[in-house]
């Protein structure tokens, strides 16, 4: 990994979207900053696409693009890249299942998904029972306190109010994946489903899905911010990705590091990055 100030001007001028994870990458001790969200809206002032993407579960998620203060993002991606909140405009039809209306009369949110209802509703019985299973035959292991707004993926703490140890983690994934399911691991969450769900993956399903591009042909134009284990296939495939400070703390664990590294961990270290991309303007 690199410093971040080697990435070059010239390269940090082209960027036109941000993708950033949440947890422990824009937010400090579970709650964003005050200069983390103006770092947001900093970059949304200069013109560019900022989508949030995270392994919480998408009800979790809409507390943070609706209300009095919104997040300034054009999109949240959630459970791993399945299920996504997006503002549009009166007559845009980008999903089929609208919300309610955002505080601007203009402007709707609507959430989309990448599987069908009928899918989903199967597929959640399948993990419910298998959640199950999983907390009893590994004692001390639960389901994730923020389980009850998730649509399509399982997930388990091990770091947010629990402490599990690494063999204990790894256990569960090696459970998950016995049921077939496709897994990953956050900072805080082990995470499992059936669908073959990745950031990567879901990166570029919202941007065809928002923007009507093809992200693959334009990465050299896109920066990923990250901090662990369920960044990766972003850290694997983004030309320019840069890493909060803490990632640190698993490097030893990841197969595929970031090419840059902030000075400062967390929220502080995003800040760094935004300003990274506005400074070249």
């Amino acid at each position: 990994m690199l410093p971040l100030s080697s990435w070059p001007a010239s390269e940090r001028r082209g960027i036109v979207g941000v993708f950033t994870d949440i947890d422990d990458t824009l937010t400090t001790e579970g709650a964003i900053t005050p200069d983390a969200l103006q770092a947001l809206a900093d970059l949304k002032a200069a013109g560019l696409t900022v989508i949030a993407i995270t392994g919480r579960p998408i009800g979790w998620c809409a507390a943070f693009m609706t209300g009095p203060a919104p997040w300034p993002v054009d999109a949240m991606v959630a459970e791993n890249g399945a299920v996504a909140f997006v503002h549009t405009r009166s007559g845009e039809a980008v999903s089929n299942i609208a919300l309610e209306p955002s505080s601007n009369k203009d402007t709707s949110l609507s959430k989309l998904y990448q599987q069908d209802a009928v899918t989903r509703a199967a597929n959640q019985m399948r993990m419910q029972q298998i959640g199950a299973r999983v907390m009893f035959e590994v004692p001390g292991v639960f389901i994730t306190r923020d389980s009850v707004g998730r649509e399509t993926d399982l997930a388990f703490d091990y770091h947010e109010h629990a402490r599990l140890t690494p063999e204990t983690v790894h256990r569960v994934v090696g459970l998950l994946q016995g049921y077939g399911m496709h897994t990953s691991v956050s900072s805080i969450h082990i995470h499992g489903c059936f669908g073959n769900f990745d950031k990567w993956q879901g990166a570029n399903w919202i941007v065809r899905e928002l923007l009507g591009r093809d992200l693959a042909q334009e990465l050299d134009r896109w920066v990923f911010v990250g901090d662990s284990g369920n960044d990766q296939a972003m850290f694997e495939h983004f030309t320019h990705s840069v890493g909060v400070a803490n990632i640190r703390h698993c490097a030893d664990r990841l197969t595929h590091l970031p090419r840059y590294i902030a000075p400062s961990e967390r929220g502080a270290g995003f800040v760094e990055v935004a300003k990274a991309v506005t400074d070249s303007r």
